[in-house]
């Protein structure tokens, strides 16, 4: 078996990963994320007990049972670089004896199988607010990326990363945008079908912009110009055998493409709070949110 050295996987002294402070027997198989650490007891408040609690950095993780699952509430920070790091956090405390540093399955991974232990498969819906890019799109609504796409540029540090982009609809991408060389390439991944079908069948389902930023990769433009004023025209009408771009956030693209490499489940569901059509922004929705989160624990 592989064995993974120190200076590739930090372990902490008491054999919790290195960022997240998690040992493998606190992480549920179902986890529920979001952005921000304040959400974490916002979701575990629906959990009938909780067994684990414990925060570290902006990374907060509460497992406890809801409704006869056990699930794990987990905030990621804000953006795909996070990510990178939760998410090979996440599969390490699945797939990794800690205190061997041996891989135990390689299944599951793109492109590789083998016989060893079974493969420890993690599902993870994202839940977050963004700001939304059509009319069909407007505050109050729920989208589930059914495609996200990366500004980041993360996926191309990964070999495996061509087995799980949307290849062709990247090509159309930059070229109907006029996609600056001075950019990253972006990089296109589905969420897990059948968890799409399962979590969103009744959300607008699309395609979702994970910025590498929140204002100017956004097109917001505040003191600083912008190197493409006309963006956000040309992203709302962009279309892609029927799906159009839907909304903006920060994480769902990595989510995605990470966790495909992986072999786990994944998708996002957003609330939209901001009407990027309309100009419009709601601050007020955490009555909305809390139906989100009712809506992926029930179904999860």
């Amino acid at each position: 078996m592989r064995k993974i050295s120190p200076d590739q996987l930090p372990i902490n002294d008491d054999g919790s990963v290195f960022h997240l402070h998690l040992k493998p027997e606190q992480l549920a198989d179902k986890i529920v994320m979001m952005g921000d650490p304040e959400r974490v007891p916002v979701v575990a408040k629906y959990f009938d007990s909780v067994e684990f609690d414990q925060q570290s950095r902006e990374f907060r993780t509460i497992t406890g049972m809801y409704q006869g699952k056990r699930i794990t509430a987990l905030s990621h920070g804000i953006g795909c670089d996070n990510l990178d790091i939760v998410m090979t956090e996440l599969d390490a405390l699945a797939t990794i004896d800690l205190q061997t540093r041996e891989v135990k399955t390689h299944q599951g991974i793109a492109g590789q199988a083998s016989n060893d232990a079974p493969f420890r498969q993690l599902t993870m819906v994202r839940i977050g607010t963004s700001g939304g890019l059509q009319s069909f799109c407007p505050i109050g609504s729920y989208v589930a990326s059914e495609i996200s796409m990366g500004m980041d540029g993360l996926l191309y540090f990964y070999k495996a990363k061509k087995s799980v982009e949307e290849w062709q609809l990247s090509a159309q991408f930059v070229r109907q945008m006029r996609w600056s060389r001075w950019l990253a390439n972006p990089y296109f991944v589905r969420s897990d079908a059948e968890l799409l079908d399962r979590i969103g069948y009744d959300m607008i389902k699309g395609i979702t912009i994970s910025a590498c930023g929140f204002y100017g990769p956004q097109g917001r433009h505040v003191r600083l110009g912008l190197t493409n004023p006309e963006q956000n025209q040309r992203l709302e009408t962009f279309e892609y055998n029927g799906l159009k771009i839907c909304n903006y956030e920060m994480e769902s693209a990595a989510l995605a493409g990470l966790a495909a490499l992986m072999g786990h489940k994944a998708m996002t569901a957003c609330l939209i709070i901001a009407g990027r059509y309309s100009g419009e922004m709601n601050t007020n929705y955490k009555g909305s949110f809390d139906e989100l989160i009712t809506k992926v624990l029930d179904r999860i």
